[in-house]
């Protein structure tokens, strides 16, 4: 790979970060050009090892993830680029660390607002050590038909749309990584296409400046003409003019400075960028552009008129025969993912559980369709909670407070019943939690807890049919079933269990039927 060339069609990149569906998008990028590896060689995660499956066409790969930049620079020698995911607070050290490694050629820094001491730091020592960084606060960019850096050039529709799978002639290069995406488009629908395109990034000390970019496409005999977008704000469209004033950019360059309508607003006002406010009449978009010009760069009269300028400076080269066409290669299908085309109503799967009690797939949980916040305010409580649950409705509120009256009845019989007592005893058999617990409720049957569910079921059948009581005690005999619920070691009609006559009372008191009482 020549000196001025970041990247080639066999470039590989470490990912700092646990950032999959960026480095999913490389994939599908790499795929789209037919690359025959994959750009991706794994992930930098501090936070743990492991490996990510991702998609390569159809099939899946595995992609490892490291804890440091050491140890998948010992894994991957072969790897020469870094595209730094770590957060501004991170980014630095990462970045340094890369810098100072012997393999990393071309760090990339996404995050915005890096302490300017640090990339100032980072960039004389890249510099030094003939290395390059793009960023901070930067998209990153691309090399058409060779690697694209993280989420740079939008989804997989649009770089088709662009023609950004093959390289065509022209070297572009922005300060805003959003209009870097705009310049593609711009350039594709006026040209051959792109050859190379970056976003310095908007920081007010990004890495690399526009003119170092220019001056790689300057050498590089692949690229016949460049397109610059700058801002206001800084001085670094002047670096432009006095490298074309010294012969050092020679090829046609066209460019436009934006925020010319900075000087109809207040002194000092700042476009979203750090580094996009003039702090004097120079660093205007106005005295730029007008700079620019004067050194014979095509500067249009607005960015309205961009385009035009571009085709026509792209058509002149292409009249003087140093630009050839070419056939457009043919490019394979990009799988879209399942997520990605349900969410675009493109496909429909049938379900493969269905539940109609309650919903946790929109953005606020529901019991059977009661939002849990109206839950929640309305005071259902646990015995409206488990009317849904269970019942799937909304139950009047005696019902409600009969639910609640039994949960306090019945929360715990103590230990002599043979439920708990199984419990206890594996549980002092040195037995864990989990277990002591199934022990106990395993033991549930007919003869231990099972008959109140009995008794429920037989009386129940019994005044569906509208037995009497005698007729109730002859049909069950004559199915030979006994019938559960009666008889109790302690408790009889003569000494009643206290229990049983507060819900019996509560139920003559509150229920607006109660036939078998």
């Amino acid at each position: 790979m020549k000196s001025y060339e970041l990247f080639d069609k066999n470039t590989r990149a470490f990912i700092y970060g646990n950032q999959q569906k960026a480095a999913q998008r490389m994939l599908d990028f790499d795929y789209l050009c037919k690359r025959e590896t994959p750009s991706v060689a794994g992930f930098i995660t501090p936070t743990g090892v492991g490996s990510i499956k991702l998609f390569w066409g159809t099939k899946e790969i595995n992609i490892h993830r490291y804890l440091s930049v050491a140890d998948a620079i010992e894994a991957h020698p072969d790897v020469d680029v870094m595209v730094n995911f770590a957060s501004e607070r991170s980014c630095a050290e990462s970045t340094l660390e890369a810098v100072n490694s012997e393999n990393i050629r071309t760090i990339v820094m996404i995050a915005e607002g890096v302490p300017q001491r640090d990339v100032r730091k980072i960039a004389k020592i890249a510099k030094e050590k003939g290395k390059w960084i793009i960023g901070p606060a930067t998209v990153g960019g691309l090399k058409p038909g060779c690697f694209k850096i993280g989420n740079a050039a939008g989804t997989i529709q649009n770089i088709r749309d662009t023609k950004l799978y093959r390289p065509g002639s022209v070297g572009f290069i922005s300060v805003s990584g959003g209009l870097s995406n705009e310049g593609y488009n711009i350039v594709s629908r006026n040209t051959d296409g792109i050859y190379e395109g970056y976003a310095v990034g908007g920081d007010v000390y990004p890495a690399t400046t526009l003119i170092d970019h220019l001056l790689r496409y300057e050498q590089n005999p692949n690229i016949k003409m460049m397109v610059a977008l700058g801002e206001v704000g800084g001085k670094d469209e002047y670096q432009i003019i006095k490298a074309i004033e010294e012969k050092k950019l020679t090829k046609p360059l066209v460019m436009w400075v934006t925020g010319t309508c900075a000087e109809m607003l207040p002194g000092g006002v700042q476009f979203g960028h750090a580094g996009a406010k003039a702090d004097s009449k120079d660093d205007t978009a106005k005295a730029k552009n007008a700079a620019l010009r004067k050194a014979g760069v095509v500067v249009p009269d607005s960015f309205e008129d961009y385009d035009q300028k571009i085709k026509e400076t792209f058509d002149k080269l292409k009249a003087e025969g140093k630009i050839e066409s070419f056939i457009e290669p043919e490019t394979p299908n990009v799988p879209m993912d399942y997520a990605q085309a349900v969410a675009e109503g493109l496909v429909r799967k049938p379900t493969n559980f269905v539940s109609t009690i309650c919903d946790e797939t929109g953005e606020i949980h529901n019991y059977c369709g009661v939002p849990i916040d109206q839950v929640i305010k309305e005071g259902y409580g646990i015995g409206g909670v488990l009317g849904l649950l269970w019942f799937k409705k909304k139950l009047p509120q005696y019902a409600i407070d009969f639910i609640e009256l039994v949960i306090q009845i019945v929360a715990d019989h103590g230990p002599a019943v043979s439920g708990a007592h199984n419990t206890i005893v594996t549980a002092r058999a040195g037995k864990n939690l989990i277990e002591s617990i199934v022990s106990g409720i395993l033991t549930i049957g007919p003869r231990f807890g099972g008959a109140v569910n009995g008794a429920a079921n037989h009386f129940s059948w019994g005044l569906e049919n509208k037995l009497s009581p005698r007729e109730f005690i002859n049909a069950m005999k004559k199915k030979n079933t006994n019938i559960q619920g009666i008889g109790h070691k302690i408790h009889s009609i003569d000494n009643p269990d206290e229990r049983c006559e507060i819900m019996m009372n509560f139920a003559k008191d509150h229920f607006p039927k109660h036939p078998l009482l």
